[in-house]
């Protein structure tokens, strides 16, 4: 039997090798670069589009915990995130040129893949899984909005710009992690009450991109919001946010900063870096004019302005199983963002199991649904509650998880809670039969 995977992107690609190599045939449809996203710059398979950066990789951090499950779950993407990666302290950043180049060779050399650049306007009537992305195309969103009976939600996301590291002032500029933490990953660029008011005059009076009449009742996502609306918060929003000074301290002063702009290495050969938490939809003259204030910056070469796109995702509570598989169409299954789940790791997470189900179903094999004490579980079964009320996207995060009772002297112990919780999802993983 042949398996229909919608999507070449983190949870199609994965979905796709999960299959492969037990023997399935697939069939991975990618419409680029017939057909472009408005936020994709490449044709290639897995690409990177809003950020590098995996998150956390310690097994303490939600995220962290998530990545550790998919090695337990013998992930493919994972092991390439960890064979493309580049410094930035706790965080698995990668290679985002590298990584998709590793994952498209990877795909094109497997045997049972085989990858077709066609657009799929219609849900195929054969074993499918969509993991078409959140910026699937009108065409097969119609056909997905049949399907489902429900309209898509959807909110927005943002693009930060990306920098080239040469037109750097290092004079100004300093390399260092939070609070000195294992070898400097990130180019600091620190300011005084002065530069940040100055800074935030620009960032808040700036022009922004109109939004089309269907855009305008759309939600941001709170983890991804663009810099100008959470300055618009307040004066002090960002110095408490993606600006704060705090553990950032320039060797050469000994002076805490009244805020530092963060930039976090994109690319292998080090030559890109991208500013931490400057998501934007600021139009590209305000954008160059605001990166050119931070000190540091002031001659900066910008070599990918910030965007944002309309993101779309399905009524998964109203939709699917916490398998991934549709409860109208035993051989359909969705992954990845158009689920509800956001992040790059978890979307790779979500076509992991998509991949594994799917195998599962047409082998006759029970489903896997993982329970609420992994991390992967407390996601899935979360997006598939069919309690929800008023569904929005979300990522891993330790609410969603199982609690686990602690004496009342340690109960506001985070570290030693998410050790715990850690340590139960792992020995659990380690101990299943999948």
């Amino acid at each position: 039997m042949e398996v229909t995977v919608i999507g070449a992107g983190l949870a199609g690609s994965e979905a796709s090798l999960q299959l492969a190599k037990r023997g399935i045939k697939v069939k991975l449809y990618e419409m680029r670069p017939k057909k472009e996203t408005g936020a994709h710059k490449t044709e290639k398979c897995a690409e990177f589009v809003c950020s590098n950066s995996l998150g956390s990789f310690d097994v303490t951090n939600a995220s962290g915990l998530l990545k550790k499950e998919m090695e337990l779950l013998d992930g493919e993407l994972i092991k390439i995130a960890y064979e493309s990666q580049i410094p930035a302290g706790n965080a698995l950043a990668i290679d985002r040129e590298g990584f998709s180049e590793k994952v498209t060779k990877r795909i094109l050399d497997n045997p049972n893949i085989t990858l077709i650049k066609e657009e799929i306007t219609e849900i195929p009537d054969t074993p499918t899984i969509i993991a078409s992305g959140p910026l699937t195309s009108a065409e097969l969103s119609e056909s997905i909005k049949k399907f489902t009976k429900n309209e898509h939600l959807f909110f927005f996301d943002a693009i930060a710009p990306i920098i080239e590291a040469d037109s750097i002032n290092f004079d100004i500029a300093f390399w260092q992690n939070r609070y000195n933490k294992g070898d400097a990953a990130y180019i600091n660029c620190p300011m005084n009450k002065e530069q940040y008011e100055k800074f935030y005059e620009i960032l808040t009076t700036a022009p922004r991109i109109e939004l089309k009449e269907f855009e305008k009742n759309a939600k941001f996502f709170e983890s991804c919001l663009p810099v100008e609306v959470l300055a618009s918060r307040g004066v002090d929003t960002l110095r408490f946010g993606p600006m704060k000074p705090i553990g950032l301290i320039d060797p050469r002063t000994e002076v805490e900063n009244y805020a530092v702009v963060q930039l976090r290495q994109d690319n292998s050969a080090k030559t890109l870096f991208n500013l931490v938490g400057f998501q934007t939809n600021l139009k590209w003259g305000s954008q160059k004019e605001l990166i050119h204030s931070i000190p540091g910056l002031e001659n900066a070469n910008i070599v990918r302005y910030g965007v944002m796109h309309r993101n779309t995702f399905i009524n998964s509570p109203k939709v699917l199983n916490p398998s991934l598989q549709t409860r109208e169409r035993k051989d359909l299954f969705f992954a990845g963002q158009l689920t509800g789940t956001e992040g790059y790791t978890e979307s790779i997470a979500s076509g992991l199991l998509a991949g594994i189900n799917m195998a599962n179903y047409i082998e006759g094999k029970e489903l896997l649904t993982l329970p609420k004490t992994t991390m992967l579980g407390a996601l899935t079964q979360y997006i598939t509650d069919p309690l929800h009320d008023k569904f929005q996207p979300i990522n891993s995060n330790w609410g969603i998880v199982d609690k686990i009772e602690l004496p009342k002297k340690e109960r506001k112990n985070k570290k030693l809670k998410a050790e715990l919780l850690s340590n139960r999802s792992i020995e659990y993983l380690k101990n299943a039969i999948i």
